[in-house]
């Protein structure tokens, strides 16, 4: 018997990004919704991320917390749904590049951005992610290049770079450039993207759940 996926998760949170990588792997999962006020905080919980937040994957005895680090473990798990450049591809290195860009400099600067946090000119140097008009220009400059983040195919750093670029979009913590639009109509109009959606905008929509 294959090991079982579970999903720790809230329809408000980055496990949004997991249930998505998930939905596009296609095997079976289980998802266990936690609340921030209460069981993302429990013992139980905190056995498996002792940081009390979400997403987690449970994977038979393996955790991996982290959204960016799930969906590249999925990707690897399960080659089969070609969601990965093969080992000594050419393309694993791009792969990794914006996948981990996406994680870092991406993250960073569209969080300082909504709690509306200023580096000084002076000390961008200091910063990891420089400034976010350079992380964006990176980014858009890519999607200018290649129709997919990391070339000419769908990889899992796209679910993890599309789903911050929509959501970056939505909540106006990224412009809306005309390479971001383009390249979230592309992957955000995935049937896997779709079901995840709906999915969790059901569960966001029962207060009790997604609390």
């Amino acid at each position: 018997m294959a090991d079982e996926l579970v999903l720790y998760t809230n329809p408000r949170s980055r496990g949004r990004m997991a249930r998505w990588m998930l939905e596009e792997v296609g095997q079976p999962y289980r998802a266990e919704i936690l609340e921030y006020s209460g069981s993302m905080k429990a013992p139980e919980y905190l056995a498996i991320n002792p940081m009390g937040k979400v997403p987690a994957l449970r994977h038979g005895d393996i955790v991996v917390t982290e959204a960016a680090a799930i969906c590249a473990y999925l990707a690897d798990v399960f080659p089969e749904a070609g969601l990965a450049p093969p080992p000594g591809s050419r393309l694993r290195g791009p792969y990794y590049r914006w996948l981990f860009f996406a994680a870092g400099p991406v993250e960073a600067a569209n969080t300082n951005k909504a709690l509306k946090l200023v580096v000084p000119a002076e000390r961008t140097m200091m910063v990891g992610y420089g400034t976010q008009e350079g992380v964006l220009g990176a980014l858009e400059d890519q999607l200018n290049r290649s129709e997919y983040i990391a070339g000419d195919r769908f990889t899992a750093a796209d679910v993890y770079v599309g789903s911050h670029i929509g959501s970056g979009m939505m909540f106006g913590m990224i412009d809306k450039r005309p390479a971001f639009e383009r390249y979230w109509g592309l992957v955000g109009a995935r049937p896997a993207a779709q079901r995840a959606r709906e999915i969790d905008d059901k569960l966001v929509a029962e207060p009790r759940k997604a609390g």
